[in-house]
């Protein structure tokens, strides 16, 4: 894991922040703790080998770009909002991150399916899921950070998707956990 470059996109996060509201103003001072090392959580769960991952509504970067730094994984951030696109190609510039940016919405990326799904912050997990499930490979995983909320997202979903659906915890992490889920498959008719 390349810690230098990861300051690097931390610092690029403050540059950039005020001017295109990357993270909230009360975040500014806390990057490393709330943003950097939430979005590394999810490296023990990513296997070796992995050839590339997708990102949805990637905004500042957490997770896909932190991930896409500290492992070296080809990933496709997709992120809608014009501004936030052009500091996530900048960051991808200066890390040196494998990282190729689609401005656009997440339905219209223009992307092959991926064995690794991430998003954070992004929608409740009935919607996640009919993002994720067309960008995802039949082998794949998604992993969701999520917070307190998670039991109530997983069931409101599951009447509407068929899935193997994991919630990954650690001490430390107080109500907030990870969300491993495959096998992504809707409830309703074909």
């Amino acid at each position: 894991m390349n810690q230098d470059k990861l300051k690097d996109f931390a610092a690029l996060v403050l540059k950039w922040s005020p001017k295109i509201n990357l993270v909230s103003k009360s975040d500014l001072n806390h990057i490393w703790e709330r943003h950097v090392e939430d979005s590394l959580r999810l490296l023990p769960y990513i296997p070796q080998g992995t050839p590339r991952a997708i990102d949805l509504g990637s905004g500042a970067g957490f997770p896909g770009l932190v991930l896409c730094i500290a492992t070296g994984i080809p990933f496709d951030l997709i992120e809608s909002d014009a501004r936030k696109a052009a500091f996530l190609m900048e960051a991808a510039r200066q890390t040196g991150a494998p990282a190729k940016v689609h401005n656009c919405r997440i339905e219209a990326a223009p992307v092959q399916p991926a064995p690794l799904v991430t998003a954070r912050a992004l929608a409740p997990l009935d919607k996640l899921l009919g993002l994720a499930a067309p960008l995802l490979t039949e082998d794949g995983f998604c992993l969701f950070p999520k917070g307190r909320g998670a039991d109530a997202e997983l069931t409101a979903a599951t009447p509407l998707w068929h899935m193997n659906a994991t919630r990954l915890t650690a001490p430390g992490w107080g109500e907030s956990c990870i969300l491993k889920v495959s096998q992504i498959r809707h409830a309703g008719p074909a």
